[in-house]
């Protein structure tokens, strides 16, 4: 039974949100291709995972020093209650992305890269060690799927004036791969971009280039998601 964990990250409410809109067409359309999987939904602008302190930092560099460790083991090495607290409120997270046979990220740019909510999740589940077999040495995720589906206000593609102010693309990709050991081939990448076009009258220019960047980023999501497994994806041209 294959199974799917969806996390959704803004803070704009369902009916306003397109980022939103895309994840839900995501699942609801792999839930077809995929009967038998199983949906583990994280929203974590509405629910947030609390940031990380000391504590936990104390913990994971104290674990990191003996390399690689099983996640169940992490609790022989907790000394306070203030780390049984804060491994309390990161196992589950954790057991959920080592759980997921695909990982579907509703992803939109605020201020150049990923949410605020976002980043503290990643923060919380990006526990040292974890992630690793200790006893071959390779990375659990290595087969793992991911779709991240990105919406942005304007546009960062190649040739754009902002294209090096893209700090949400290239920060998930390095995030996935370095930490998770995730194949770089497995992470499947949907942009809509300029969806404030027809909002923002600076903008208003680039309605057209907007409606065929959200048309694109649909039409890959019907196909990846109904292909059950992940597939190469489509991503729209950008333009400013």
């Amino acid at each position: 039974m294959p199974t799917l964990l969806h996390i959704d990250s803004s803070c704009s409410p369902v009916g306003t949100s397109l980022s939103r809109e895309l994840t839900a067409d995501y699942v609801a359309q792999w839930t077809v291709a995929c009967p038998d999987g199983r949906i583990v939904y994280r929203d974590v602008a509405s629910d947030p995972v609390p940031f990380v302190g000391g504590v936990y930092a104390a913990l994971g560099q104290r674990v990191e020093r003996g390399g690689p460790i099983a996640h169940q083991d992490v609790v022989d090495l907790l000394q306070t209650d203030d780390e049984r607290a804060e491994w309390h409120r990161t196992l589950p997270l954790i057991e959920e992305v080592l759980a997921a046979d695909l990982i579907l990220l509703g992803v939109p740019m605020y201020n150049f890269t990923v949410a605020a909510p976002l980043k503290a999740w990643i923060d919380r589940v990006t526990f040292p060690g974890v992630y690793v077999d200790p006893q071959t040495g390779q990375f659990h995720l290595n087969a793992t799927e991911v779709v991240i589906v990105c919406t942005r206000g304007g546009a960062y593609g190649p040739g754009t004036p902002r294209q090096a102010f893209d700090f949400q693309v290239p920060y998930l990709r390095a995030w996935f791969t370095s930490n998770l050991g995730i194949e770089d081939a497995n992470i499947h990448v949907i942009k809509a971009e300029m969806t404030r076009a027809d909002d923002i009258p600076a903008l208003n220019q680039f309605k057209d280039f907007g409606k065929q960047s959200l048309a694109a980023a649909r039409e890959c999501v019907q196909r990846l998601a109904g292909a059950a497994v992940p597939s190469v994806a489509l991503t729209p041209s950008s333009g400013a």
